[in-house]
């Protein structure tokens, strides 16, 4: 039986962690299912034109999948997230993008363990290769390791103090997040709400060699002057 990785606060500085602040690997991985296109999203062959890095905020993911067994690894437990990957994604050179390029297996075991306290799921792991990774002409492996490079070296600012703050804008958010990253600006990044205005997710926009770039204008997100609020976890109020 594999031993239990585990990934402490302690150990490394929290820029470095990318705000995993404590994760256990189990010894037993659950197998993921098999991620395939459908009518609703077909498989799709363009060329690559740029790409995005989304991060997701997981206090806000988890607020209310708690008690849903399916998430236990990233919202129950001693396991302790900020931000995490959700994925790197090829944009095309318009408005539409490529996805499920080519069929894929499974992925191996060994892949999701190396990145699970990165991408905290399994079947997002195997969505992520499936839908995106496929289309970058790459091995899982290969996928998977550029992805979490890139998330790794970002550097974030105190999300709790950014919570804390009154009248809070998404705009705001992408100067205090770009301030602390050299190369990136506000507009290299879209920020995402749910529908009751609480922080979901980050869009880093990529160029082809992914540098950081402004995002096209037709890119999802809120406007930056978008109130915004950030979920702390626990008992928070607001």
């Amino acid at each position: 039986m594999r031993l239990a990785l585990t990934l402490l606060a302690l150990l490394a500085p929290v820029g470095a962690q990318a705000q995993t602040l404590q994760c256990s690997v189990p010894a037993q991985i659950e197998r993921p299912r098999p991620d395939l296109p459908t009518p609703q999203q077909p498989r799709r062959v363009l060329p690559i034109g740029s790409y995005t890095l989304a991060i997701t905020w997981s206090p806000e993911y988890c607020r209310t999948r708690r008690d849903d067994a399916r998430n236990s690894f990233q919202c129950g437990g001693a396991n302790r997230f900020g931000f995490t990957l959700h994925g790197l994604w090829p944009d095309g050179e318009g408005k539409d993008w490529p996805q499920y390029c080519t069929t894929t297996p499974i992925l191996p075991e060994s892949v999701i363990a190396r990145n699970l306290c990165v991408t905290p799921s399994a079947q997002l792991l195997q969505h992520e290769y499936a839908k995106h990774g496929t289309c970058m002409g790459v091995s899982p492996a290969a996928y998977f390791d550029e992805s979490r490079t890139l998330f790794q070296r970002l550097r974030f600012p105190d999300m709790m103090a950014l919570s804390r703050r009154p009248n809070l804008t998404a705009g705001q958010i992408a100067s205090a997040i770009a301030r602390r990253n050299p190369g990136m600006t506000a507009q290299s990044m879209r920020i995402t709400t749910n529908k009751r205005g609480w922080l979901d997710e980050v869009w880093l926009c990529l160029d082809k060699r992914r540098r950081y770039t402004a995002c096209p204008a037709h890119q999802g997100g809120v406007t930056p002057n978008t109130r915004v609020k950030i979920w702390r976890g626990g008992r928070q109020a607001g």
